[in-house]
């Protein structure tokens, strides 16, 4: 890693990262309908993406920490072959169990996929420079992530608009093409991806027998840590909650325009322009570090979240609903880079995939969850209904980033030198939660950010 500059690792980082969204954004306007449109229910709908919920929940500590030990490509490739063979099976399935099929193989992918590229990227980055601030590429990776998805939406959207072709239908025909720029992007991910980690075989059985223990120190930080602890909670609320913007916004959408057909004519364009408002949030990240700080700032967006989701149950019409849409998404895009740059600072770079994979393991089954929950209560009551459940509790989650907001007041307080650096510390001051900590180290933010000067990486 180290033969790359910082620039480089940060070209590197954002091309994989869009090329791991784009196909995504061609499934967004079309995932709920394609699968209505096979026979399946809402509720049906629900049930079968608890799939994904359930095999993260099994398999995303084991994969994070096979991730740290063996190296993040080879983790990378298996997953985004995964991914191929799941969206060649979606293209083609037409019951409940086929697509309960396609959903486990994503979360598979899922749990393979959270964390070694991000984890890559910020150890990579380091290395090059141990003062570089990764927290410009994480947010630029926002910028992209919304690009990405906005640009493959209005592909999706274009391609449904204009109708089958021959035996396939409008609604199948993005799959498709999510097929091929899926194979383009383990390509690149091949060529990319450089990791100085080479294990082959006795290491290759070290390196798996390595990752339970890496999985064990990651999970001792957690009940060490009261600051990481609450970071991770918070995706419980946030998996939960975003069900209502993910899946039932194409339904509240149908039911503001008078039918299916008119909401996916919308939906590809709307949610182009959703992921494209996503990117100007992620833009937002430094100015919001520089003036509320990345704890109460992220405090701040899980409250407006929830009031935007409350705008899209309760607004009448389309044009109101889509407002709310893209502001909900707004607010998405400034949220992720803010959350997962507070979670970084709490740890080292050997376990910092396995602590990606709690916070994704906690948002995952959570999404699982509420997407049987919030669906269920739907066909019960309403869309409005689920809807306004679903906003409480994004915006009750907000209190949970109090711990880290108050440790890194608390290393200011106590900072010896600002000016000093030393690699292996985390950086205080506005948007830095405090003290990075080693799963062997001391409990206490407080008492680490008195023995130890701070960085700014």
């Amino acid at each position: 890693m180290s033969v790359l500059s910082v620039r480089q690792v940060r070209f590197r980082y954002l091309t994989l990262y869009g090329l791991r969204w784009l196909p995504t954004g061609l499934l967004t306007p079309v995932m709920i309908l394609l699968m209505q449109e096979r026979g399946l229910s809402l509720s049906q709908i629900g049930l079968v993406a608890t799939a994904q919920g359930l095999v993260v929940l099994a398999l995303e500590l084991p994969t994070g920490g096979l991730a740290d030990a063996l190296g993040r490509k080879p983790v990378l490739v298996v997953a985004w072959v995964v991914c191929l063979v799941s969206l060649v099976l979606f293209a083609v399935a037409d019951s409940f169990w086929m697509f309960f099929l396609v959903w486990a193989l994503q979360g598979i992918y899922r749990a393979l996929d959270s964390g070694p590229l991000e984890s890559w990227y910020v150890d990579a980055t380091l290395a090059a420079d141990p003062k570089a601030e990764y927290e410009r590429g994480l947010g630029w990776a926002g910028t992209v992530i919304g690009v990405a998805i906005g640009a493959g939406a209005l592909l999706g959207g274009g391609l449904v608009a204009l109708g089958p072709v021959g035996p396939v239908s409008a609604l199948t025909l993005p799959v498709l093409v999510a097929i091929v720029l899926q194979v383009a992007a383990l390509v690149a991910l091949t060529v990319l991806l450089v990791e100085h980690r080479p294990a082959r075989g006795a290491a290759v059985r070290a390196s798996v027998a390595e990752a339970p223990r890496m999985v064990g120190q990651a999970v001792g930080l957690l009940r060490r840590n009261r600051v990481l602890l609450a970071l991770v909670a918070v995706e419980l609320f946030w998996g939960f909650g975003m069900i209502t913007f993910e899946s039932l916004l194409p339904v509240r959408l149908a039911e503001v325009v008078g039918g299916a057909d008119r909401a996916a004519a919308l939906l590809g364009p709307a949610s182009s322009a959703a992921w494209l408002a996503n990117a100007a949030g992620a833009a937002l990240t430094p100015l919001l570090l520089r003036r509320i700080g990345a704890a109460p700032a992220a405090a701040l967006m899980r409250v407006l979240q929830g009031v935007t989701v409350v705008g899209m149950g309760l607004l009448a019409g389309p044009v109101g609903v889509l407002i709310a849409y893209l502001a909900c998404y707004t607010v998405h895009g400034a949220s992720n880079p803010l959350h997962m740059g507070l979670l970084h600072r709490q740890v080292d770079g050997p376990y910092r995939t396995s602590v990606l994979s709690l916070n994704s393991m906690m948002g995952q089954p959570a999404g699982a969850l509420g997407a049987v929950v919030l669906t269920a209560l739907a066909d019960a009551t309403s869309i409005t209904v689920a809807m306004l459940v679903g906003a409480v509790i994004l915006a009750v989650a907000a209190p949970l980033y109090l711990p880290a907001w108050r440790a890194g007041r608390r290393t200011a307080d106590v900072e010896p030198d600002p000016v000093e650096h030393r690699p292996g510390e985390s950086a205080s001051g506005p948007g830095h939660p405090g003290p990075a900590l080693d799963p062997a180290g001391p409990v206490d933010p407080v008492t680490v950010a008195a023995s130890a000067p701070a960085r700014s990486d």
